[in-house]
């Protein structure tokens, strides 16, 4: 009987730099949805106001007498503030079962005892999500903003309004950020990905409906920061320049929006610390 010699070999194989297994963990999110019918419907029904808009836009640059089409800068941040319903329904869809689906099979341990920190399971998880909410938020308003010049012929308009971009890229990365956060911290609370979908929906109902009663009772809009939908709905008013007031000081909506992302972070470091395996 042959012996074979069991001692150190050489491995021959691909070696992955470190740092990048969190798009090990993204690109699965992304290719496991994009193959659902349903999902790609609710995309497409998320992109039906672009099309709205941009035949506005293209009707304002070659009728003359349609200039109640003319896009404004306010026309931009009507927009953002339209998406925020398929923002929601996209948080729900996508987020909910991100982590609380690896915890009902007990999958972190598995994740975790390879070559893969918290940071880079929990990135991977977030970036899936961001990467779908961009897509429903900065990519058809920047899309807009450039049809508006294409229709035009001229870059008038933009260079009026240099700042949309900066605002459409920051008013948008906060809508992400904060439904991201709040949805995967609520994802890693549970095993249920649909007590997740109706506790973020409670959550964003319940606070939009104390507010508008605490705002009736004492008259004061600085309720507002009880409800994330209104915090946002303030920093837009600031960051595309609305005329007037805005209902809640910038700074104490800023600050708010900090304190619940922070409030996230610290959530899922403890419900992923819990169950890392040391290796």
């Amino acid at each position: 009987m042959p012996i074979h010699d069991q001692g150190y070999r050489r491995y021959g194989g691909r070696r992955a730099p470190h740092g990048r297994t969190w798009w090990v963990i993204a690109r699965a999110g992304l290719l496991e949805r994009v193959r659902e019918r349903r999902f790609l419907a609710l995309l497409l029904f998320a992109w039906a106001p672009f099309v709205v808009r941009a035949v506005q836009f293209y009707i304002s640059a070659n009728v003359p007498q349609a200039g109640v089409f003319a896009p404004t800068a306010q026309t931009f941040r009507e927009f953002l503030d339209q998406q925020s319903i398929f923002i929601f329904f996209v948080t729900i869809y996508v987020g909910s079962g991100l982590i609380a689906n690896d915890r009902r099979a007990n999958a972190l341990q598995i994740y975790l005892s390879k070559p893969l920190t918290r940071v880079e399971y929990v990135a991977g998880k977030l970036v899936t999500l961001m990467i779908f909410l961009a897509a429903v938020t900065w990519v058809p308003a920047i899309l807009l903003l450039l049809l508006q010049m294409m229709f035009a012929g001229s870059t008038a308009f933009i260079r009026a309004n240099l700042f949309l971009v900066p605002a459409i890229t920051v008013f948008a990365a906060l809508q992400v950020l904060v439904s991201a956060f709040a949805m995967l911290a609520l994802s890693s609370l549970s095993k249920s990905r649909r007590f997740v979908a109706i506790t973020y929906a409670g959550v964003i109902f319940f606070t939009a409906a104390m507010y508008q009663a605490l705002r009736a009772i004492t008259g004061s809009s600085s309720w507002g920061l009880i409800s994330p939908v209104e915090t946002l709905d303030a920093l837009s008013a600031v960051v595309f320049r609305s005329p007037g007031e805005p209902s809640i000081a910038a700074s104490a909506a800023l600050l708010t929006l900090a304190a619940l992302v922070g409030t996230c972070v610290w959530i899922l470091e403890r419900r992923v610390r819990a169950v890392e395996v040391v290796t």
